[in-house]
């Protein structure tokens, strides 16, 4: 149950690849419903309510860059081949600016992960074939951690 929703998560992160970069084992904060990555990793309600925070920060900041890439279109001019040559290097400035919002907010959440949550992502992302965000884990007080 939990590799299938992980395995769906991953699925739909590859299909919106302008957010995700190829190697990159991404988490998908803002992008995937907070239900899946929720149950998979059985998130405390504190990594809750923080994964809905990054979450609508992801949404916000993505939709700024979003206002800016319809700006870019309307005003930019498309003529020649070197307009529309200057047109798509800016465009690529900005989903690069979207790729690295992803990145930031999901290394933030994966630094909220325990120990065995962290573990079990990186397990998940080797299964994946993708190369997981290393972060340090938190040690929550209530936890019980033995490193083996």
């Amino acid at each position: 149950m939990r590799r299938t929703g992980f395995f769906s998560l991953l699925w739909l992160c590859l299909n919106v690849s302008y957010i995700c970069a190829q190697a990159d084992c991404v988490l998908g904060v803002g992008v995937t419903n907070d239900t899946v990555i929720s149950n998979v990793f059985q998130l405390n309600e504190a990594q809750k309510q923080q994964l809905l925070n990054f979450g609508a920060e992801v949404k916000y900041r993505n939709g700024l860059l979003n206002t800016e890439l319809r700006n870019i279109k309307e005003r930019h001019p498309q003529s020649t081949v070197t307009e529309l040559r200057n047109l798509a290097e800016k465009y690529k400035e900005v989903m690069d600016s979207m790729a690295r919002v992803q990145t930031m907010l999901d290394k933030r959440m994966l630094a909220l992960f325990n120990p065995k949550q962290y573990q079990l992502y990186q397990s998940l992302c080797k299964e994946a074939s993708r190369s997981p965000f290393l972060v340090e884990p938190t040690v929550y007080s209530d936890s019980l951690y033995h490193k083996n």
